[in-house]
């Protein structure tokens, strides 16, 4: 027997957390990796054997990465919480780089509630922000809201973290996730070493949540001994841009009230919806409880968190970390280890807070800052929904694939077709069909897309999933174009 060789370091790809290693991110996985590396090529002016002249980032819900303009009114009252000093310099504010009297007059109130956003806030946020984002549910449901209710954090996946961290207590703790998912949820569940429960959603009815399906998946896991404890719900859906309506919503509440989970609403996406209105799952439940099918209380005790964030819509400020997540029906003594868990993270970022403030209470009408606010805001929501348009058509258009009206969120999440000859092609190729046509596109256009298989589908299925965030529609064509090549390739 030979002697072994002493290791040089500490860490191996064999002696670190397998958990680490188990847990799949397909976002920002292989395609993206290249399609970053084609766009460096470019930018340092080596792409002149490339077939196309710039990189799309179809691959993450990135909005001011593809040229999403960051809302006026938000930055200006952020330069001055970064840099209080020009407040002291009004009249250069005002009259040399225009910024309203109500920019200068928010940055004041916030500067009043954080001190400097350079200082730590309370592990659950700054409590005025709270209070802003309290008001706000207030006015979105028509129910009360509490702002002791409410967790600021890092972004909408800072406050899944945490959530799943205390809800998982051991490997046999199971969560329902929807398929297609956000990979978020499979990845934190994977790091946390606890069972991925999957429900399918209904692709011929909009993506809708599908209740029986939900209860079948949930009766089989705890029939193999899971500890299913929570369901999550992505509305406005990602990857799939469908959008619950309230008796949907409803269903899944009293799914939750009768099988004892806590209820995980994603809802991030709320104002990414082009198709009817959003309906919120506090709402849901509120009404629930105040309905006569209350009457034996039978919703007093739902456990429900609601996640919102600063990085999608309108406002699209995703580099800054900021979220909140209401929690009701809670255990007392659940929250109080919930606030420990945060506060061993000290706190959110702050700037993120502000902003978090700013998205729910932006200039109201008859402010100085409203007509720009309004003008932007509608503008973005104006072209992402021309965007998405004009991507349905094209697949529309294009033999074998099939994808839903775009209702709401940053995505569209076609259904595929390829031949038998792709299929065989891909499998030599040690890839699945999916991957093969982004990887494929990828290297012909530039554009870089995430294959089904990184959100999960139904079995003998394919998709893709683009959001529609890059500037203009010219792209669209290049998507076409190659997909007709594709298709030619495989006969």
């Amino acid at each position: 027997m030979g002697k072994e060789e002493p290791q040089p370091r500490s860490l191996t790809i064999q002696n670190i957390n397998p958990n680490v290693k188990e847990a799949k991110y397909a976002v920002r996985g292989e395609l993206a990796i290249k399609s970053e590396e084609y766009r460096t090529k470019i930018a340092k002016g080596e792409g002149k054997d490339l077939p196309f002249e710039s990189v799309i980032s179809a691959n993450i819900g990135n909005p001011q990465q593809l040229d999403q303009k960051p809302i006026t009114f938000f930055r200006q009252v952020t330069s001055l919480l970064e840099n209080p000093l020009l407040l002291e310099k009004e009249d250069v504010l005002i009259n040399g780089l225009g910024y309203k009297k109500d920019v200068i007059e928010r940055a004041h109130t916030l500067l009043k509630d954080v001190k400097s956003v350079g200082a730590y806030s309370q592990s659950q946020g700054a409590p005025g922000i709270r209070e802003s984002v309290a008001k706000f549910i207030e006015e979105r449901d028509g129910h009360s809201a509490d702002p002791k209710n409410i967790y600021l954090c890092g972004g909408a996946s800072a406050g899944v973290n945490a959530l799943m961290n205390v809800i998982c207590a051991s490997p046999e703790t199971g969560i329902l996730v929807p398929i297609p998912q956000y990979p978020l949820y499979t990845a934190t569940l994977a790091l946390l070493n606890a069972k991925v429960v999957p429900y399918y959603l209904e692709e011929q009815s909009g993506w809708s949540t599908d209740v029986p399906g939900i209860r079948e998946a949930l009766s089989n896991a705890r029939k193999e001994g899971i500890d299913v404890r929570a369901v999550v719900v992505i509305n406005p859906g990602n990857p799939t841009g469908g959008s619950l309506s309230a008796d949907n919503i409803a269903s899944v509440i009293e799914l939750a009230a009768e099988e004892k989970l806590v209820v995980l609403a994603d809802e991030v996406y709320q104002t990414n919806v082009f198709e009817g209105k959003f309906h919120s799952f506090k709402k849901g439940l509120r009404d629930l409880q105040t309905s006569d099918k209350n009457k034996e209380g039978k919703f007093d005790n739902v456990e429900l968190a609601s996640l919102h964030s600063i990085s999608k819509g309108m406002v699209g400020e995703c580099g800054h970390r900021g979220g909140y997540y209401e929690m009701v029906g809670f255990d007392e003594e659940v929250v109080a280890q919930i606030y420990k868990f945060v506060s061993i993270m000290l706190c959110p970022p702050v700037i993120g807070q502000c902003l978090v403030e700013l998205m729910v209470n932006p200039p109201k009408e008859g402010e100085p800052s409203y007509a720009q606010y309004k003008e932007e805001y509608d503008g973005i929501f104006k072209d992402l929904h021309t965007r998405a348009m004009a991507l349905y058509k094209a697949f529309q258009e294009m033999e074998g694939v099939e994808c839903q009206y775009p209702q709401g969120s940053m995505y569209l999440y076609p259904t595929i077709k390829l031949s038998d000859k792709a299929i065989e092609a891909a499998k030599k190729a040690n890839k699945g069909a999916d991957e093969m046509y982004c990887m494929e596109l990828l290297d012909a256009t530039g554009i870089c897309i995430v294959p089904g298989s990184g959100f999960g589908q139904k079995e003998g299925t394919l998709h893709f999933r683009t959001t529609f965030l890059a500037p203009g529609t010219d792209w669209v064509s290049r998507i076409t174009a190659f997909h007709g090549k594709f298709m030619d390739k495989y006969r």
